[in-house]
Parts: C-alpha cells; structure tokens; sequence
C-alpha cells in the first residue's frame, strides 16, 4: 500500500494543535518508502526511510532541529523534494537521527557531538551496506547541515563523495534575534529552571500556564508581513527566530506546521549557543576540534542559502564559501544565494521545486 507521506511509518499521535481540524493527506507521486529501523553502537534506535526512485545515488537526506524527515515528504506543495528527486531517478534514503520528533530520543539529553560521531556515520555505513555503493550523495538542512560538517571534519563520516548543504555551514552568523537569546544564554536559564525541553506543541500540556506562554508569544517581535494567528507559528519563532517567509508558504503549509516541527533538548540548544557565540564549529565543552581539519571536507559540495534567512544569516555560508576555496580546490565549490526565501522554506515552501530543488538536482547529477 503506497502512504501518503511517511509519517504513518512513526507510531505515536501527529497531531499537537487540539483545534486542528482532520485532513484527507494526498498520496505521493513517488513508491511507497521501505523502512529501516536500526540500531546505533550505543543503543539508540535510529530509522532509514527509503524512496527508490531510480539507480542514481543513492542519496542520505538528513533534517533539521525539532523536526523530522518529514520536512522533505510534505504534501501540502505540489512536488516535496523526495518526489522531485525521486522523479529524477535518485534512490532516495531518508535519515531520522536521535534529535528526530518522531523517535522516542527527541526528548532525551544529547548533542551534536555525539550525533556527529554515532549517527551519521553508522547511517551512512548501513545505506552503503543495504545497496552496495562504495559512497554515497548527501544533502542535509539546518541542524543536520552543522552536524554533518562536525561529522566530516572531526573524520568520523567516509564514504561521501559529494554533498548539498542547506542554510548552515562551520562559520555561524545567527541573526540578531536568534544571537540575542544565545548571548544572552537563555537555554542555560532553562536548565537551571529544569526545563529539559522547548516544543511547538500547542496542545493541553502546559495548562493555564501553556495558555499564557502562547499568548505572551503574540508579542514576539515580527515584522508586520510575518505576522499571523498561528499559536504554532508563535513558538517556532519563539524556539530558533522566523525559519521561513510567509509569503512562500501555502496555506495549507501553514496550517499543518503542528505535524511537523516538535521538541528540542536544552542541551542541544546550549551546544548551538556555544558554536553561535564562537561564530564557528565548537565542541560542546567549546572546543576547537573541528576546523583545524578543513582538508576533510575536500569534495564536491554545494551550499545553498535563502538570502532572506532569519535564523542563520547568509555570511556565514559566505565565509565557509571563502575558507574552503582558500584550502582545497576552489573548483569543488559553489554556493547559490536564493532571492526572497528564507530557511525552511528553502524545504518545503510552495514555489521551492521550481526556484530551489533545480540547483540541488544540478549539485547531485553533476557529481553522480
């Protein structure tokens, strides 16, 4: 039976905004996904999603913070990435890491670091194992971008020989609002406050309390465009600053942004502070362990960033861009600057097949 998104493969309620009313999901253009639980060396169950869509690849898609791969299967847009790539004959493998929302870890302690060295590795060494190639293609968002460059330069991660990422690179510039909570070290006033965790979930937990929390959230400082109703949308802000333009959303997008952002660990949350104080690649205990070795990242790879990003501003790709020309082969290097996008919209907002997923195809056919 073919699913109509992905998200019935995670079996737990999808819906956090009580006042959501039910929707009829449309049936994807690609083959139903095979699923691969597996996992990791210390214990944590981890899941391989995989799309065939043909014998190019294949092709490890890896999410962001407080989401999970269902960002690429949405099906509110036209054609969601798995589907355009999927229709250009790419065997497409869909990783959820422990941060996922949809596996029972999102709520446990962790950080990028541990990430970095178990996850992706061990997902990359059991998608090559699966199909037998000798590599693989990557293209990871935000969260998953930061750890897959930790995981190639600290050398934990082989067997890439070309990637695609997506709004974050080893230099970090957050915008003003996003570097204003870091600095200030709101995830370090949560812990001491035992708060384990921050969601973008609107539903009965919380109380009265719960209530408040989003009502003082409709005074989060937006500009007027960016402004809306969404209690959801509120808390988004709220967690990581605006993640997309509202104008490249559909409505419908908007609507269900309640299945797919969730829950984030305060302690991954003091590792991005960490890594947006130092304006680079850190470890959590704010060591500088991974860019000595930019030698390691000597492959293909394209960087995309929406130019109207909200969360992580464009010059740190920018620099990343520059510092990698300047140690390896410039030629293994690009970087497409989006007009009008912002974050995650770069993902799934509604005109992204067209303005954004043709230089991710133009990245991965090219480097086949």
């Amino acid at each position: 039976m073919r699913l109509p998104t992905g998200f019935e493969r995670f079996r737990r309620p999808q819906v956090f905004e009580p006042d959501a009313p039910p929707r009829q999901r449309r049936t994807l253009t690609s083959e139903s996904p095979e699923i691969h639980y597996f996992f990791t060396s210390d214990g944590v169950q981890l899941c391989l999603t995989r799309f065939r869509g043909g014998s190019k690849g294949p092709v490890v898609l890896c999410h962001g913070l407080g989401v999970s791969s269902a960002i690429f299967t949405v099906d509110t847009i036209d054609t969601n990435l798995v589907e355009f790539l999927a229709g250009h004959g790419y065997d497409l493998w869909l990783l959820d890491f422990r941060a996922s929302i949809e596996l029972p870890s999102a709520s446990i302690q962790t950080n990028a670091d541990t990430i970095a060295a178990i996850d992706y590795p061990e997902a990359v060494a059991r998608v090559r194992h699966l199909t037998g190639a000798p590599s693989v293609q990557m293209v990871v968002h935000c969260y998953g971008s930061t750890v897959f460059f930790m995981s190639m330069l600290s050398g934990a991660l082989s067997g890439v020989r070309s990637a695609v990422a997506s709004q974050a690179t080893p230099h970090i510039e957050a915008a003003m609002v996003l570097r204003g909570k870091l600095e200030m070290r709101l995830p370090e006033i949560l812990d001491v406050l035992h708060v384990e965790t921050l969601n973008a979930y609107t539903d009965s937990h919380g109380g009265w309390l719960g209530r408040l929390y989003d009502r003082a959230l409709q005074l989060y400082p937006l500009e007027h465009e960016e402004r809306c109703p969404s209690a959801t949308c509120h808390r988004i802000s709220f967690m990581y600053s605006l993640l997309y333009e509202h104008d490249q959303l559909s409505s419908a997008t908007h609507d269900i942004l309640h299945e797919l952002f969730g829950v984030a660990t305060v302690t991954t949350l003091k590792h991005l502070g960490k890594m947006v104080r130092a304006g680079h690649l850190v470890d959590f205990e704010g060591r500088d362990v991974y860019m000595p070795h930019v030698e390691r990242l000597a492959i293909p790879l394209q960087i995309i960033h929406g130019a109207e990003n909200a969360c992580f501003h464009p010059v740190g790709s920018e620099k990343t861009y520059g510092w990698l020309r300047a140690h390896n082969d410039p030629t293994l290097y690009s970087l497409v600057r989006v007009p009008r996008f912002g974050h995650i919209d770069c993902i799934f907002g509604e005109r992204a097949a067209a303005l954004v997923f043709p230089h991710i195809l133009e990245h991965l056919e090219r480097t086949l």
